[in-house]
């Protein structure tokens, strides 16, 4: 969500000037949280999901599906229902970039028992019920991470056509300005980010090849000035602005660490960083960014008592890692949030991402794991990671031997043998293991867990959790991509075109909601847990 700062907006020219001043008090203001709180130890160990959901209308006579540009209202009223009435209810809601979208938490984080493992499911219920109880008739929730026919005409309701030619936020050639939310922060990050650029925003994706797709497959934008033409590439979609991407949902996980150190430590085994890089050097990368959004009201502010320039920069930093310091004057601890989560389905493969992640991070403090592989490895598993069927077939670096030992020796090796510590593997190696090659984290969780004292029907949620990761990996299951293409490439009114009618796209978000609310079973894509909770 990002800092939802209040008060008048100023545009890039204006923000433009003041970067350095937000910049040198952003600097302060870390420094100021630094030396306030670097010695703070033994904070409880907590964490909490974020899981962003999209409000759709379900148009039964003409075969539509819609995005219901309603969620200032749906948030409004869940807030007043909520928390507003009782500080200790069980969720809390916040705005997202989109005017369709809310964002839903629990209402006090977990904490570090096993046991609570078992409520995760039990609260994304909750909030999926009392978000939809509030909704009108023909609506509801859908948790996917984009909707298929985003930016095509209509796909709003009520519905708006894009302004590319007049004044407005995006000028987008396809999503229209009502399409985000109508809080000044996210209309002003869309003016700003164009304005900085000097063109609107450039996003080219390779389309989907089938049978009878044009080939060269070249689109035409009859309302372009000669920006889209000019960026635009073949046998590509192109999409031009921020709402094809902030527009997306996804599901994350904030870990609050024990202490600095430990939350440095998290911060880099999750991002499998290359050597322990020094806090300076990371928050340094920060601020070689602009402001982006900057209001007047927030320009002169008290650094020993408030961080907005600092988080100004540090929330416009969309990496699938983000480093939080405790925010000034309050008992929050140091947090790392874990961000690269598609969201799913239903309630219990989100529970069970969310659950397989936490868990990951108990047994890689407590066996002191070491999963560091150079950054560059990185940023090519996460462009093997998109390309179709990445599950199956992507091929990953992943570090072999993660059991830290005699650092030196290791060192020796490398140097004598020319050993090198991380290679490539599959998905299903790295996540089940494959024998000479790596041991695997599922097994090293199961090894986790038969070490600690569980109850039993924690122990039960959370063998199911592991069980569906496991077999998702193996491709025993589909993942939630391959399966919608299958939908799509089985429905009648396919041409193997490319083609997403309304009418494919209300038969696949029809079948998705009966999935979603338990009404339909879908075994190829969750499996048949034994105990799908509450």
């Amino acid at each position: 969500m990002g800092l939802l700062s209040k008060g008048s907006p100023l545009n890039w020219e204006e923000t433009k000037k003041y970067a350095d001043h937000v910049r040198k008090h952003g600097i302060v203001q870390f420094l100021n949280i630094y030396n306030k709180v670097k010695e703070r130890q033994k904070d409880v160990l907590l964490w909490g999901d974020e899981v962003e959901y999209m409000l759709i209308e379900m148009d039964e006579k003409n075969g539509k599906v819609r995005l219901v540009l309603n969620g200032g209202e749906v948030l409004e009223t869940l807030q007043d229902k909520g928390e507003k009435t009782n500080p200790n209810h069980p969720t809390l809601w916040r705005p997202e970039y989109g005017s369709y979208m809310i964002e839903g938490t629990p209402g006090q984080p977990y904490g570090g028992t096993m046991s609570e493992f078992n409520t995760v499911e039990d609260n994304m219920g909750k909030r999926r019920r009392e978000a939809s109880s509030v909704l009108n008739k023909n609506e509801t929730l859908a948790t996917i991470t984009s909707f298929p026919r985003l930016g095509c005409p209509g796909f709003t309701q009520p519905e708006y056509k894009p302004t590319p030619v007049e004044k407005g936020v995006s000028k987008s050639l396809f999503f229209p300005d009502e399409a985000i939310n109508q809080h000044p922060r996210f209309s002003t990050l869309t003016r700003n980010i164009r304005h900085r650029r000097g063109e609107k925003v450039v996003i080219n994706v390779p389309i989907f090849k089938d049978k009878c797709t044009p080939s060269p497959f070249v689109e035409k934008f009859p309302e372009d000035d000669g920006e889209a033409a000019r960026a635009a590439l073949p046998d590509h979609i192109y999409m031009d602005a921020m709402g094809f991407g902030m527009g997306n949902c996804c599901l994350q996980v904030t870990f609050q660490a024990c202490s600095i150190e430990e939350a440095r430590y998290l911060y880099d085994q999750l991002a499998t960083f290359w050597i322990d890089k020094l806090l300076a050097q990371h928050i340094a990368h920060l601020f070689i960014r602009d402001p982006l959004s900057l209001f007047e009201e927030k320009i002169y502010l008290d650094d020993e008592n408030e961080s907005d320039h600092f988080e100004n920069l540090q929330s416009t930093n969309w990496q699938t890692m983000r480093f939080k310091p405790p925010p000034p004057n309050s008992d929050i601890g140091w947090r790392v949030e874990f961000r690269p989560m598609e969201v799913q389905l239903t309630d219990f493969e989100n529970s069970a991402f969310v659950v397989f992640i936490v868990l990951l991070t108990r047994v890689i403090l407590s066996y002191k794991l070491d999963f560091l592989i150079p950054l560059s490895k990185v940023d090519e598993n996460m462009k093997a990671a998109q390309k179709r069927n990445a599950v199956q077939e992507g091929m990953f670096y992943f570090r072999k031997d993660i059991y830290k030992g005699d650092v030196l020796a290791k060192c020796l090796n490398r140097l004598i043998e020319g050993d090198i510590e991380y290679t490539l593997m599959s998905i299903d190696t790295i996540i089940n293991g494959k024998e000479g090659i790596f041991q695997g984290l599922i097994p090293i969780l199961n090894c986790y867990l038969e070490n600690m004292e569980v109850d039993v029907d924690t122990r039960c949620t959370i063998l199911n959790y592991l069980k569906l990761i496991k077999r998702r990996a193996s491709g025993e299951l589909m993942t939630m991509a391959k399966w919608m293409r299958e939908f799509v490439d089985k429905h009648p009114q396919y041409k193997q075109d490319s083609v997403i009618t309304d009418r494919i796209n209300y038969d696949l978000l029809r079948k998705c909601d009966s999935i979603t609310k338990g009404e339909e079973r879908c075994p190829e894509l969750i499996g048949d847990p034994v105990n799908r909770g509450k």
